[in-house]
């Protein structure tokens, strides 16, 4: 019913937090299996096939740039990715919406890869890289972008509770990222790869900067008009303002079909595409229901 949605009790629609789920359990699934084909049958065929390195991508593998974001080292390896890709993911799906949620997150896995692959073949070496961690970062900076000034709290090392500003936290991660691609990384000190998360943060900002404002392309030449004189336009009749209406709340049924709409237009364009007569609409509908 239409006071059981998770919107209306102040929570997320499983709708709009079905691909991250989706992504979550496809990461989990995929590192059972990446193990499992090396404890049972003692075989790297998974690392072999969608790891990203340098002989892959010469191998024509380009599928890699993605699949890589699947797969992990270990058990904390996949855990602080998939903790950092929930937490903040649940905040984003329902502003951005399924499609563009997904589209962030492999736009960053790719574009991190890209990063680090640059990184291997100018220092001439050859590893394979593992992780969703640039997807992590490419989301954690969207949502620096959306909210800078929240007051949000990590446990750092899962122990010590900080309360950070989003904005800071991202800063933070930035400059330690590119420090540690500057004398770790290039040099070949480690197996983190800064560039990967450097590209993925990128990839957030690129995102938040030119895309998140319109629910869909934005016009060329940045939306500039270009108009007729007037002395060649035929006038046309004043069309008439389109009707307003306000939808009847004290009917049930009209309301349910009202709020099931936009809860559709959300799913598909994000909650940022609502006008603010939408917008008003839900918050007026939750209050109705939580009354009765």
């Amino acid at each position: 019913m239409l006071y059981d949605r998770p919107y209306m009790q102040d929570s997320y629609s499983r709708r709009e937090q079905s691909i991250l789920l989706g992504l979550i359990i496809a990461t989990v699934a995929v590192f059972l299996i990446q193990n499992i084909a090396v404890a049972w049958f003692k075989s790297g065929i998974i690392i072999n096939l969608f790891a990203l390195s340098g002989p892959a991508v010469e191998k024509g593998m380009l599928w890699t740039f993605f699949t890589y974001g699947f797969l992990h080292g270990n058990v904390l390896h996949i855990l602080v990715n998939l903790l950092l890709v929930y937490f903040i993911g649940r905040e984003l799906v329902i502003l951005l919406g399924n499609q563009r949620f997904l589209g962030v997150y492999l736009a960053a896995i790719c574009v991190g890869g890209l990063f680090w692959y640059v990184i291997q073949l100018a220092t001439g070496r050859s590893h394979d890289l593992v992780g969703a961690s640039a997807a992590a970062f490419g989301l954690l900076a969207v949502f620096a972008c959306f909210f800078p000034n929240r007051q949000i709290t990590v446990l750092l090392f899962f122990i010590i509770p900080v309360t950070v500003k989003p904005k800071y936290l991202a800063f933070g991660l930035l400059g330690f990222s590119a420090v540690g691609l500057l004398i770790w990384e290039i040099p070949g000190v480690g197996n983190i790869a800064h560039s990967a998360h450097l590209g993925g943060m990128l990839t957030g900002w690129l995102y938040y900067r030119y895309a998140h404002a319109a629910p869909g392309a934005r016009p060329a030449g940045g939306g500039v008009r270009v108009e007729m004189p007037s002395w060649l336009v035929r006038k046309k009749k004043s069309a008439s303002p389109p009707p307003a209406y306000k939808v009847n709340v004290t009917s049930r049924k009209d309301l349910r079909a009202e709020v099931d709409r936009i809860l559709d237009k959300i799913n598909s364009q994000g909650f940022g595409a609502l006008t603010p007569e939408e917008k008003k609409l839900l918050d007026e509908a939750r209050d109705l229901l939580s009354r009765r």
